[in-house]
Parts: structure tokens; C-alpha cells; sequence
């Protein structure tokens, strides 16, 4: 349900059955005897043996309205589908075996193949993104497109031109300049649908990557070809543009600079990613292995005596949680953001107790804390593990003046799912714009990630979060 946004009556496989048989053509007889007993659900029937889905799953799904009324899903499907569903293609054999191999099966095989390969092509320190790739790449939704010659590929839902260059080969993925689709030009990020036939247009001379197709590819294979190039193409050039990036989300998200948080602190957090040297470190960032809002928010997590605040020892064990801030040795009090400088998780934070409102959460670095005279006030506080609620945070966007710019702002916020609560725009004279708006999100990460898509729109100058 929260997947698919759908209702509880939406969700038509609540009641399932399967259906298995011998060869593939009485699979689809099958079918036309369950769709002659029951109605149909229209859009609810899938065609996965025509066009097997990415881990080679094969199989007919269609839903009826059955029995008592209620939605029924049907699975029909062979034998030998049942087992590659079941156990996976390499118990596959059983129905191979002493046979003669066929084009097909050497296909399955060869997709095997590509994902060990892809595994070797990622470091000891990326394992963990491969396996959270390799699920996101597999278990998704999909679309299936074809190649101006016919041949159908499956990518997962939101997939752009590059993904499906990279997935045709990794050189037609470097080389590429341009994509057709259904004959017309479209822009590289334009999301896929199904039923698109799509014609990558490259060029014949030495090309790469650009770092931009970082943000706009959705495969973590083509993330990973791309990030490979970058390191390999130049190390002092990562290490500069590494530095560069860190220093703009910096400013971005905590209006702070590399020289206000130290290189003792930015190596640290280097090393807690595998990287002995600031260098090392920064050349990660440079290609791509570490983003750089994931280093700010990190910073901002470890970061508790950056202001040089004193703390407040804690006169008990108790706790109250509240809002999604722990506070630590008062219990039962009331807990509220300051709107001073809004807080979100992610950010280093301190309580001051006001009289008679509780624990006021504010920034270590907001000028409020900072200037407050009455020290004793100030408790510790600490955001909890999984924020449950979303707040208000205002950024700043300023951008040259076209028509359409804020529809495309609210439409790269409407989708990574976080709402705009306000928004205003100013033109200036130079014809450039600002645009201040209030976005609700749940942390730091989403915030940093929702500004990211945004600098990324054509004419946009600069993004940063609003705290005046």
C-alpha cells in the first residue's frame, strides 16, 4: 500500500492462487479458461513471460473479481518457471540438463555473468551500496523498452536514456550525447515508459562521462561505470572537485566553510569511510564514491563541541523522548523547535530551558545559543534514531528568470515526496530571481538531497537553506 499509494481495496493479491503446467502455450489456454469464468480487473494482467523481468522471473498475473466479489490475483506458469521463481536460475540445470544449450538459457546465464563482473568492479568500501543497489535495481518496478532493432530491455521504474545506454554497453554509455526516443529528441533525463523505443546517439571521438549523469541515472550499475571512469581519469583533478563540492554543501546546509570545521574533522569522518588520507578522501568525493551532503551530515551528527558550548552533566538516568529529541536527565517536559534557526535531524543541536514552555531545540551554531548569558540552561539534548515527523525548513534558491522555473522547482520537490508549505519569488532588475521556499522534511539527508535535484535544474545559480 505504501509502495503503490493504494488503498487497502486496491491491492487486488490479497487472495492468490497459482496455477502450474506443463508447457508454456497451456499457459496462456489457462488463462483464456480463468478470464471466461471470472471478470477481468482491467490493468491488472502482466505479461511476464514475454518479457521476463530483470532477475528472469517468468510467469502470467491477472486479477479478477472472483467468488464472494472479492479481488483474486492468478499466477500461471510452467513447471520449470516455477522453479527459477522458487529457488533461483542456477537450480535451473534439473531442466537442462543433457540437453543441447539453447540462446536462451545462455542469455540467463550471461545476466549472471554481468552481475559477478559488476561485483568485482566495485570496491571492499562500496559492498554495502552494491547490495543496496543490486535490490533497488531487481526488486523495483519496471519498465520494459525496446532497441530500434526490436530487442527488449527492462530497467528499473525511472529510468532515463543513460541507464539504458550503460545497459547496452559501458563505451555506448561514455560516448553518449543525446538519446531519441520514439523518434524525437528528448533530454537525458527523461524518465522511460513503457513500450518507449529508444536510440542512443553517440560520437565517435575520445568522450566521458560528465559529473552531472551521477544525478541523473538511476541504475547503480550505471552509477558505478561512471564513478569508475572519474577514477581513473585524473586524481588531482577528483581531489579539486572534491574539495570544491564539500565546501559547497557546506555552505549549502550549514553555512560553513572546510576552514570552520578543520581537516582533523574531515579526516576523521574519511576514515570512518575507509580513507587513510585527506587526499584519498577527497578524491572519493571527487568521483563520486562519497557524496558529499552524506560527509555534511555525518559532520553534523559527530560534530558536539564545534561551537565550544559547555554541556550541562546529566542529574539522572531518566529520559523523555518527545518530537524526536531525546533529552537527557529531565523527564517529562515538554519539547519544541525554535524557529530561530529550525533544526532537523541531522543537525547538531543543543536544549535551553525556558521558563514555563519546557526544552527549546536549537542549532549549536545559532546566535541565540550562542549569545545566551545564562549558561546553566543549556542541556543536552540528541535526535532520535528514526525521526517520526517532518519540519519546516526554508531555502533560498536564486536562479535566472524564465518562465516555467517554479514549476520545476515544486515539480523536483513533489518527487522526492516532501511537501511546500510556502513559496515566494522576487525578480530583480538583472532579470535573475529568488526564490524562498518552506519545504517540510524529515532530515537532513532529504533536505540535502531535494536541494541537490534542484541546483541541478537548467538556469538555477545557487541553492542553500535559508536560515536569516
Amino acid at each position: 500500500m505504501q509502495r503503490k499509494s493504494a488503498e487497502f481495496a486496491e491491492i487486488y493479491d490479497v487472495y492468490a492462487i497459482r496455477i502450474l503446467v506443463d508447457e508454456m502455450r497451456d499457459c496462456y489456454a489457462a488463462l483464456g479458461v480463468v478470464h471466461s469464468l471470472w471478470r477481468p480487473i482491467p490493468g491488472q494482467f502482466d505479461d511476464y513471460i514475454a518479457v521476463p523481468k530483470n532477475n528472469l522471473y517468468q510467469s502470467l498475473h491477472t486479477a479478477v473479481i472472483a467468488l464472494d466479489g472479492k479481488p483474486l490475483e492468478i499466477q500461471i506458469r510452467t513447471h520449470a518457471m516455477h522453479q527459477v521463481s522458487e529457488v533461483g536460475i542456477a537450480a535451473h540445470w534439473r531442466y537442462k540438463e543433457g540437453s543441447k544449450s539453447d540462446r536462451e538459457y545462455d542469455a540467463k546465464l550471461a545476466w549472471l555473468r554481468q552481475l559477478m563482473e559488476w561485483q568485482r568492479d566495485v570496491s571492499e568500501s562500496d559492498a554495502t551500496e552494491f547490495v543496496e543497489g543490486i535490490k533497488l535495481d531487481i526488486f523495483q518496478d519496471q519498465v520494459f523498452v525496446f532497441t530500434p532493432k526490436g530487442d527488449i530491455k527492462d530497467l528499473p521504474a525511472g529510468a532515463t536514456p543513460l541507464d539504458f545506454a550503460y545497459r547496452i554497453h559501458t563505451d555506448v554509455g561514455h560516448r553518449t550525447i543525446g538519446a531519441k526516443v520514439n523518434n524525437r529528441l528528448v533530454p537525458l533525463d527523461y524518465r522511460l515508459r513503457n513500450g518507449d523505443i529508444v536510440e542512443i546517439v553517440t560520437t565517435k571521438g575520445e568522450h566521458g562521462p560528465s559529473r552531472d549523469w551521477l544525478n541523473l541515472v538511476r541504475t547503480s550499475h550505471a552509477r558505478e561505470k561512471i564513478r569508475q571512469w572519474f577514477k581513473r581519469k585524473d586524481r588531482d583533478e577528483n581531489i579539486v572537485h572534491g574539495r570544491e563540492s564539500l565546501e559547497r554543501e557546506l555552505r549549502r546546509l550549514a553555512r560553513k566553510t572546510l576552514q570552520t570545521v578543520g581537516n582533523e574533522r574531515i579526516a576523521e569522518v574519511g576514515r570512518s569511510y575507509n580513507h587513510e588520507t585527506l587526499d584519498d578522501f577527497y578524491a572519493a568525493i571527487g568521483y563520486g564514491a562519497v557524496s558529499a551532503q552524506q560527509v555534511v551530515a555525518k559532520l553534523g551528527v559527530l560534530d558536539d563541541t564545534e561551537v565550544g558550548l559547555p554541556t550541562v552533566a546529566p542529574p539522572s538516568t531518566q529520559e523523555a523522548r518527545t518530537g524526536g529529541v531525546r533529552v537527557k536527565g529531565v523527564g517529562d517536559l515538554l519539547v519544541r523547535f525554535a524557529k530561530c534557526c529550525h533544526p532537523i535531524p541531522g543537525d547538531p543541536i543543543v536544549g535551553f530551558i525556558t521558563r514555563g514552555k519546557g526544552v527549546t531545540v536549537h542549532l549549536r551554531s545559532c546566535p541565540t545559543v550562542l549569545n545566551e548569558k545564562e549558561v546553566p540552561r543549556l542541556i543536552d539534548v540528541e535526535w532520535e534514531a528514526a525521526p517520526t515527523q517532518t519540519y519546516p525548513i526554508a531555502i533560498r534558491v536564486e536562479a535566472y528568470d524564465r518562465t516555467g522555473l517554479l514549476n520545476d522547482i515544486t515539480q523536483v520537490v513533489a518527487e522526492n515526496k516532501v511537501n511546500i508549505v510556502a513559496a515566494s519569488v522576487h525578480v530583480n532588475p538583472d532579470h535573475t530571481a529568488v526564490v524562498t521556499t518552506t519545504l517540510q522534511v524529515a532530515s537532513v539527508s532529504q533536505l540535502a538531497r531535494v536541494m541537490g535535484r534542484i541546483e541541478g535544474l537548467k538556469d538555477v545559480i545557487n541553492v542553500q537553506r535559508d536560515l536569516s
